[in-house]
């Protein structure tokens, strides 16, 4: 499960300098499906992810919005700033959580923490794909999406969080 936390935030990365080199016109250009511009799927992912993480942790959910993040720099922030915080808990992820019930607050019912946190994995992977669409709509060559390569396995990148 950490590796592919790993691999989310390596690909949101490549994401990031990708998009370094577009226009704000076009990350904020209103695009068909998902939440509407590659800029508002970039707060998005980061939003959910740190939403779901923080309903595992019993915490507080905050709601990022685009007013306050609408550059692509303020979202490389506060992703980064984010991570840092979701680390610990990765890190101490027990087996035993799997079948405890957690409740989040946008929702009616109760999940399993195990779905929940495999729930964040694939909704950031489901995005990257969206991002590859929108790229390929736009010309451009997307990010890679292969987990293959990546140097995961056996040996941890410099700069990434060792699990």
């Amino acid at each position: 499960m950490q590796l592919f936390f790993q691999y989310n935030w390596r690909v949101r990365e490549e994401w990031f300098e990708w998009c370094k080199n577009l226009t704000d016109e076009e990350l904020q250009q209103k695009r068909s499906g998902g939440v509407g511009s590659i800029i508002e799927t970039l707060l998005h992912i980061i939003d959910v992810e740190y939403s779901w993480i923080n309903v595992l942790k019993g915490e507080k959910i905050i709601d990022f919005t685009i007013r306050e993040y609408h550059s692509l720099e303020k979202i490389i922030r506060l992703s980064g700033e984010l991570q840092s915080e979701m680390i610990t808990y990765l890190q101490n992820w027990n087996i035993a959580w799997e079948n405890e019930n957690a409740t989040p607050p946008w929702m009616d019912g109760t999940y399993k923490k195990g779905e929940i946190i495999r729930h964040v994995i694939a909704h950031e992977i489901h995005h990257a794909g969206q991002l590859s669409v929108w790229a390929r709509d736009m010309g451009r060559e997307p990010v890679g999406a292969s987990f293959i390569g990546r140097g995961f396995i056996p040996e941890k990148k410099a700069g990434y969080p060792a699990f």
